[in-house]
Parts: structure tokens; sequence; C-alpha cells
């Protein structure tokens, strides 16, 4: 049996924990939550209308997209980990027309899109009561995802499957074989896989590696309302930086900021409330209601690389990677974890269409 571990407890690395094969492999989980980016966050799932121009990430976002009732069967996600419930883009009238013959286009390699609507100032406040009539696209086919739920379920099941978990930051050591020190204790393992993030720049140093890599900030509000019937209702994709994500018993969630210079620093702050209220206000009927119920934040660190794009693989034959997820990692995070489960179980994978190489963003 191969003894392996796994650094990093967030999407990615218990996505591919659940998916190994568990008759070949003795796994450990090394996993410090603190700051987590998958830990802190809550996430629309709807890549398909995304207008960034490299068309590797968006192959793997929306093959990502398309997994998820694959994960939803897989892990037994129920409603309030994941939910289809559709997606609603706010934009200027001209931009919505164009987004919607961009979707008839996508949805042609990509059905997940499911029904495509334009639609009215009354029809959008119908289906969404918290936003002020104003025309919007719609698509069904988008999602809404709690990140900490994700990560909740995924480890108990990991547990279950007997992989050890230990809550501990750690670093690596090359000796005879590839080492883990945890307090400073060696531990040999045949392979390692390094999902932990912005972390990764830090953990690959001692090994001679550079890795263009760096962590941002990500606040996002919590606000919980009196609108039980929010359950039902699609989320919004604001023409700003702040998503409207509603979820059941009135729970609604607001965000995220993209704070490129706070470095590590976890610490939630006015501004980022003021940010995302102000972003929001105009598209709400009632923004005052909304903004004076109770709320907290969630506070995370995503990883991003220089072209905004993530990268995984095969580092060397003992070493795995994946990082960079960015403000997308909800959506391809769990492919990403999936795919390298396949590799290790023994099947021959071909990522070449998701991503540049390795050696963009790692090298000695």
């Amino acid at each position: 049996m191969e003894k392996v571990a796994i650094i990093g407890g967030g999407i990615i690395g218990l996505t591919l924990a659940n998916y190994l094969n568990r008759e070949k492999f003795d796994l450990t989980i090394y996993d410090q939550p603190t700051g987590q980016a998958t830990g802190a966050s809550a996430g629309i799932i709807s890549p398909w209308l995304s207008k960034r121009r490299n068309k590797q990430w968006y192959a793997l976002a929306k093959d990502g997209a398309s997994f998820f009732p694959q994960l939803i069967q897989d892990f037994d996600l129920d409603a309030g980990i994941y939910q289809r419930s559709g997606t609603l883009l706010l934009r200027k009238q001209s931009q919505l027309e164009e987004l919607y013959d961009l979707a008839l286009k996508r949805r042609e390699a990509a059905p997940a899109i499911g029904e495509i609507e334009l639609l009215t100032e009354a029809e959008t406040a119908e289906r969404l009561p918290l936003l002020k009539p104003t025309a919007a696209l719609a698509i069904s086919g988008g999602g809404r995802l709690d990140g900490k739920a994700y990560l909740q379920r995924l480890r108990s099941l990991a547990e279950k499957k007997g992989a050890h978990l230990v809550n501990q930051r750690v670093t690596l050591k090359q000796a005879a074989s590839l080492t883990v020190l945890a307090d400073n204790r060696p531990v040999h393992y045949d392979r390692v896989i390094l999902a932990p993030g912005p972390h990764l720049k830090a953990l690959l140093q001692p090994l001679n590696y550079q890795t263009d890599i760096r962590p941002q900030k990500g606040q996002l509000l919590v606000f919980q309302t009196d609108h039980r019937e929010s359950a039902s209702w699609p989320v919004a994709m604001l023409d700003g930086e702040a998503d409207l994500i509603p979820f059941a018993e009135g729970k609604i969630l607001l965000g995220a900021t993209h704070e490129n210079d706070s470095g590590w620093d976890l610490a939630a702050t006015k501004e980022a409330f003021q940010q995302l209220s102000s972003s929001a206000a105009e598209f709400l009927s009632k923004p005052t209601e909304l903004f004076s119920a109770p709320y907290h934040f969630r506070v995370g660190t995503r990883a991003y690389t220089s072209d905004f794009a993530p990268f995984f693989g095969v580092l060397r034959d003992d070493l795995l990677v994946a990082s960079g997820l960015g403000s997308s990692g909800l959506t391809t995070g769990p492919y990403i974890g999936y795919l390298l489960a396949k590799y290790l179980n023994g099947e021959a994978i071909d990522w070449s269409t998701y991503q540049k190489p390795l050696e963009n963003y790692i090298h000695h």
C-alpha cells in the first residue's frame, strides 16, 4: 500500500481524498484551516457567460460546472451544500442581448447552461424579490455552493473511509524520500500532493522551487433575514463586484471582495462592508432592510497566479501540486481534485486542455 500525504484540506485536497482508491493508499491529510479560502466561501457555479479570454480556463470551468451532478450523487450533497438554483445576470440592456447570444452559442457545447431567458423588469423582481425591477438574463443551470458545508461533508466522509486527518501546519524536506515535518517530527511518504492554496510557495521553497503564487484576501457578508422562502430564489450576478447568493431560511450572502494588498490578514473590516453594500445597493428594492439585518463576516485567503489561471499536475514522480484557483475555486476545485485522483488511481489523464505547462508557474 502506497503511503500518501495530502497537504491542504480544502476543496481540492478533500475532493481528491474521497475519490482515491482506498485499497491502494494509506492516506494522511494535513490541514491548517485558518484562512482557508473554501472554508470561508460560498459562491455561484455558473461560469458559462464569462468573457475571460483564457480558453483553457473556460474549458476547465465549463467541465467543472458540468461535474456537479456527479458530485451530488457520489457524496450525497444536500440542498444546504449545493443547489441548482438558476442564475440571474444584471447588466445594461445592450450587454444583456450580447450575453443572450453568447449563452445560446456556448450551450451547444455546454448543455448544462439549461434554459436561457431575457427577463422583463417585473419578472426579475418576481424571481428574486430582494431586487428592484430591472432587466436581467436568466439561465436555469446555475447553482450555489456553500464551501464551508462542502468541506464539512467531505471531511466526515474521508474519516469514515479511513483517512488520517491532522490539523497542523507542516513543512517539507528532501531526504532519502520526500519528508513531511510536523512539529519537527519527520514522516516519510511515497508520494505527497500539495493543495494548500497560497501556502504552496513557502512549502516548495525548501525543495528549491520558485512558485508564481500570491495571497488575496476575500471578505463575504452573511445576513440573516426573515425571508423564509429564500431557498427557492436564484443567485444573482450583479453588475459590479458583489454577487447576491440566497440560501434557505433567510440566509443571504453578499460578496466577495478581492483585496490584493492585505497579505495574510484575516480581520473583518468596515471598509469591506461599505464596499459590498454600496456596490449592491443600487440593485436592491429595500437595501436598508437587508443591511440592517444581523450579519457576520466570512474571511479567507485565495491563491492567485500572475495570469489568474489555476495549475495542477505532476511536478515530479513523488510530488503533485495544485493551486491558483482564485475566485473560481468553487467551480474548478472539485473537478481538479477528481482529475488528480483518477491519475493516482492509475488512469491515463490528459489535462493539457485545461492549463498551461506547470513550468509557467513553478521552476527551479
